[in-house]
């Protein structure tokens, strides 16, 4: 009986504390990733607006440059605080952003020039660790994917907001259910365990030796189990998606190579899934060229690329993809 009360607890020990991680950990970094992807595939008028609205109702900031003379938006623009001080806050618009040191000491040379008290950078991306030691000497606060979600959330459509928020929410129950599953699975070995190292007393027997087949009855039935174990780990390590450093090394490595390409100016990847080409030939010479690159790493092969019009040439965005497998 104490062996079952032993599991039964070790299996709610270890639920619950499966549960407080996908719940309070992993629900949160799902919705966060989800959510910057979601900021990430607006039009840049969209996001500077949701920017600028989320200052004025957050800390009662007020628009005094709002775009250039021919209406377009601007990446740089400068807010009146509620002590009536000028700041100078800096939109890089994308995931693929990983700024350092350098573009923060530009903002800095800019807000000063400015007259501003100082300055906020907001993106989608990541500052590096030396960038944010910049930040610190140039009275720039730093917005990036690590703290915007949670700011630019309330701004986005209602749709949008709830759609992010219940996937994460039904992952996170799916994943609570496996991890119960688990849990029991776990308790009910341990309880079969203790009870093979501690194997009741029997009183002296009078008849003839008793024959003991069920210790290798039970080796043989264990092997089966541990080969679909073995297996399905297996599976998992195969299917399994290259963790975020990893993919963001395959995606630098795509843009210096397509920067180096004849007749391509550059790659930029917009999201995850999203490669933003800039070139100087037709599609015909551009695409086998850009395929050549991306094919090189297969969690790549299905990304969308955006082909910007030419310079100088009349003709509007193409979208494709190299492979659909």
């Amino acid at each position: 009986m104490f062996s079952w009360i032993l599991a039964l607890l070790l299996a709610i020990v270890v639920w619950s504390a499966a549960t407080v991680y996908l719940w309070w950990v992993r629900r949160r970094r799902d919705e966060t990733r989800a959510g910057l992807a979601a900021l990430a595939s607006l039009h840049w008028r969209e996001f500077s607006e949701i920017i600028r609205r989320a200052l004025h109702d957050q800390r009662g900031w007020h628009m005094l440059a709002q775009a250039d003379e021919d209406g377009a938006p601007r990446s740089d623009f400068l807010m009146r605080g509620e002590e009536g001080a000028p700041w100078m806050v800096s939109c890089k618009h994308g995931r693929a952003y990983r700024i350092g040191a350098a573009a923060v000491n530009e903002l800095g040379t800019a807000l000063r020039l400015a007259g501003a008290q100082g300055g906020v950078l907001i993106t989608e991306g990541i500052v590096e660790r030396e960038g944010i030691a910049a930040a610190e000497r140039q009275h720039v606060e730093i917005l990036d994917g690590r703290r915007i979600w949670p700011i630019l959330k309330p701004y986005l459509a209602a749709e949008t907001e709830n759609r992010i928020v219940h996937t994460a929410r039904r992952r996170a129950q799916r994943h609570t259910g496996i991890a119960a599953l688990a849990s029991l699975t776990l308790g009910l070995l341990v309880g079969l365990g203790y009870l093979s190292s501690h194997p009741p007393t029997a009183a002296p027997a009078v008849a003839e030796p008793m024959v003991k087949p069920a210790a290798p009855a039970a080796a043989t039935t264990a092997r089966p189990d541990d080969a679909v174990t073995a297996q399905a780990a297996s599976k998992d390590l195969v299917f399994a998606e290259p963790d975020p450093a990893t993919l963001d090394r395959y995606q630098a490595s795509v843009s210096r190579a397509l920067a180096q390409t004849p007749g391509i100016t550059r790659g930029i990847w917009l999201t995850r899934l999203t490669l933003a080409v800039d070139r100087q030939v037709d599609d015909e010479i551009a695409w086998p060229l850009i395929c050549r690159e991306v094919e090189r790493y297969p969690v790549l092969r299905t990304v969308r690329i955006q082909l910007n019009p030419r310079p100088g040439v009349t003709e509007p965005v193409r979208w494709r993809q190299c492979s659909t497998i």
